[in-house]
């Protein structure tokens, strides 16, 4: 299911999250499902209480495009619903508006000093490369919507009040936790250019992480297919589904430690977690990953604040190790190959050097 638009523009405020009502998600038959609005926004804005979510349905933020016997996929055109009891169909669309006020979009003057915090790796006419640190989120949305990773970006370039076509857009993003390279595009034409390198397989990706446990194998390559958990507390955990999308990772081994191992990973194709979950689905989970590691109670922890010195020496590193390390892509500026690399950070280097001693 797509929550957001597949070419929205992660440089601007999110406005509205797409849901489609399917049966699946129930465990229930096509023609048998019918849920509650609020019950069903609830399953997904996890994040928010059922209070707010019918203070939500009652102030007009959520619409509906409703399925029904006679049409099955709605009638394509989304109005107005403040019921919060309102029943729905298997094929019905909701729209949730974000509030106004929630949409925060911060200007110049708040940026001056954030474009001091980027880290350029290449920089053409089309394509720009910058090293994320990890715990910085790529774009605004849900809690972290002032120091982000695009905001850097137009402070560098002292674009915070430009119009949305003179600004640079992500390629690509990288979770919050996860470090290194992102690509952007610098016009609208080389942002459109590169996505579909994305899109085609065109470009090359490799993340060193490091995991837990030893492999015996050098390397090989893991083609399970991935879709988002139906029997996890967890709304955004991907498991593998035999009916999931098609997923590839080949991994090596760089390096080996007594309980550890530093492994590159190369993505073959670009599913939400997958080298997490691929690694961990064959034994090798990586280390400070609170989702798809020991428990993902440490996940739900990490979300509250709530992890303790414990939990962290149980995780072993605070965010998850896994880092961009290395890109290629043909820049539409001379149509020329560039490939960028980026070492490991300090806090994956020390702990590389900590299993060495």
């Amino acid at each position: 299911m797509r929550f957001l638009p597949k070419h929205r523009d992660l440089s601007r405020p999110l406005e509205k999250i797409e849901l489609i009502v399917r049966a699946s998600d129930f465990r229930s038959p096509v023609d048998e499902l019918v849920v509650r609005l609020d019950r069903f926004l609830g399953e997904h804005l996890t994040w928010r209480s059922r209070t707010s979510i019918q203070e939500l349905v009652h102030d007009g933020y959520v619409w509906i495009d409703a399925s029904t016997p006679d049409q099955p996929q709605g009638s394509g055109e989304a109005k107005p619903e403040t019921r919060p009891g309102r029943r729905l169909r298997h094929g019905s669309r909701v729209v949730v508006w974000i509030p106004e006020q929630n949409r925060v979009e911060v200007k110049t003057g708040e940026l001056a000093d954030l474009g001091q915090d980027l880290s350029v790796l290449y920089e053409d006419a089309a394509a720009l490369v910058v090293d994320k640190p990890a715990m910085l989120a790529v774009h605004p949305g849900g809690r972290h919507l002032t120091d982000t990773l695009i905001q850097r970006v137009h402070a560098r370039m002292g674009l915070g009040d430009a119009p949305r076509d003179e600004r640079p857009r992500l390629c690509h993003r990288l979770d919050r936790e996860t470090s290194g390279i992102v690509l952007l595009g610098k016009t609208p034409r080389a942002h459109s250019l590169m996505v579909k390198q994305f899109e085609a397989r065109q470009v090359e990706k490799e993340y060193l992480a490091i995991v837990r446990g030893v492999p015996t194998q050098d390397g090989g390559r893991i083609d399970l297919p991935l879709g988002m958990g139906r029997s996890t507390r967890v709304q955004l955990k991907m498991t593998v589904q035999a009916d999931g999308l098609e997923s590839v990772t080949e991994w090596r081994v760089v390096e080996r430690f007594r309980e550890h191992a530093l492994v590159a990973c190369k993505l073959l194709t670009g599913r939400q977690h997958q080298i997490r979950v691929h690694m961990a689905s064959i034994g090798f989970p990586l280390v400070g990953d609170k989702l798809y590691g020991p428990d993902d109670a440490y996940f739900e922890k990490g979300m509250d604040g709530t992890l303790s010195a414990d939990d962290l020496r149980e995780l072993g590193l605070p965010r998850h190790a896994l880092h961009n390390h290395r890109l290629a892509f043909t820049s539409p500026d001379g149509n020329r190959r560039v490939e960028v690399t980026s070492p490991l950070p300090r806090d994956l280097a020390d702990f590389v050097a900590a299993q060495r001693a």
